[in-house]
């Protein structure tokens, strides 16, 4: 292998550089004024999701001959604007990266037909609400052990019973990519596969979901019971759990790069202003320090990511980067927002400041699998 190709260039792209640009200004502009807000009234602006169909991110990937720009799978781009979008608000990230999720993954490992119903349904000039439903209810979700299952029968199609939790839109989306532990008829394990619901019956039932942090993004809890599927319905069989898995994972991280972003520019200038016994207390050592920290293990935990994707990209194994990317971003963004907190002395635990919110929202890194792909 040459030197040049042993390099490590970080540079983006002149595509790069204007799509980051315009989520810089969108971040800024709609929504972190707007994100507070939103937190108290547990719920998205009027015409918030409509303005983010502006940003054409839904037709990014998609082909040419199915209306989009014809931009392909691209891991890198991806990261850098759910990075970009997560420092404005990450519950509104999400739900601007939900219906994105679903046609990453459809375009990836989709039939013909199911990519010309992803196109055709959520290539909109307004928004369209789509999600995955990934996660299950209770302490711990094993992708690769789920309890929802989907039953295949003679005639091809297939029958899901299960749980699942986190759904983001719930009944108002469009459409749902629902994954399940496959059963072929004959009785043999398919392992985990992914089903695309465009049409919910009403054995699907939906009950909403609250928590302590992402409260402006629609969260649901979707019950399952022998709901009817057709064959083709199924994603292809070259999907490929831990691929997807690992794409989750740097979404997720990404998510938090730019929360912890958002954090450490709050506080480096807060630490700045704050006036105590006739002087800025990041004068003291003790604050310095701390805040060093936090934009010293940020940029570290930046650098994971970005190689993860990086070797997504380039069509390499990134199970472990992304694996460890993911753990990092747990760790890191629970001491940045905790950290973040009590640097802000007693306005930490005031909801004057929004870094509380950003903890509350750090809090979910742990829970997120799925719900956004690179």
């Amino acid at each position: 292998m040459t030197e040049t190709a042993l390099m490590f260039d970080l540079t983006p792209t002149e595509e790069e550089s204007m799509t980051r640009e315009v989520m810089h200004r969108f971040a800024r502009e709609e929504m972190a004024p707007n994100a507070r807000d939103a937190d108290e009234a547990a719920a998205l602006a009027t015409g918030f999701l409509d303005k983010t169909a502006e940003l054409g991110l839904n037709f990014m990937p998609v082909p040419d001959k199915l209306g989009g720009v014809g931009g392909g799978h691209k891991p890198i781009s991806n990261t850098l604007l759910t990075e970009d979008l997560a420092q404005g608000d990450m519950s509104m990230a999400l739900a601007i990266l939900a219906p994105l999720a679903v046609i990453n993954t459809v375009m990836k490992w989709g039939s013909e037909s199911q990519q010309a119903l992803v196109a055709a349904t959520l290539l909109q000039d307004t928004f369209v609400a789509a999600g995955i439903a990934l996660m299950e209810p209770g302490i711990a979700c094993d992708a690769e052990n789920l309890a929802t299952t989907a039953h295949q029968q003679d005639d091809g199609s297939w029958l899901l019973s299960g749980k699942k939790s986190l759904v983001p839109f719930g009944p108002e989306a469009k459409l749902l990519l629902v994954f399940a532990n496959a059963v072929s008829s004959g009785g043999e394990s398919l392992g985990t596969r992914g089903f695309l619901l465009d049409n919910f019956t009403v054995a699907c039932d939906f009950e909403k979901e609250a928590y302590m942090g992402l409260r402006p993004l629609p969260l649901y809890c979707l019950s399952l019971n022998d709901v009817p599927v057709s064959g083709d319905a199924v994603l292809s069989d070259d999907f490929k759990l831990q691929h997807f898995l690992g794409l989750s994972r740097i979404a997720t991280a990404a998510l938090a790069v730019g929360t912890c972003q958002a954090v450490l520019d709050y506080v480096k200038d807060y630490v700045n202003q704050r006036v105590a016994f006739g002087e800025p207390i990041s004068n003291r050592q003790s604050v310095a320090f701390m805040v060093a920290d936090m934009a010293t293990e940020l940029e570290g935990l930046r650098l994971m990511v970005y190689r993860a994707a990086s070797q997504a990209e380039q069509g390499l194994d990134f199970t472990r980067t992304s694996y460890l990317a993911h753990r990092q971003a747990i760790k890191v963004g629970m001491k940045t927002g905790t950290d973040g907190v009590q640097l802000l002395g007693g306005h930490g635990f005031t909801r004057e400041h929004p870094v509380e919110l950003w903890y509350r929202n750090l809090r979910a890194l742990q829970v997120l699998s799925g719900m956004a792909i690179v």
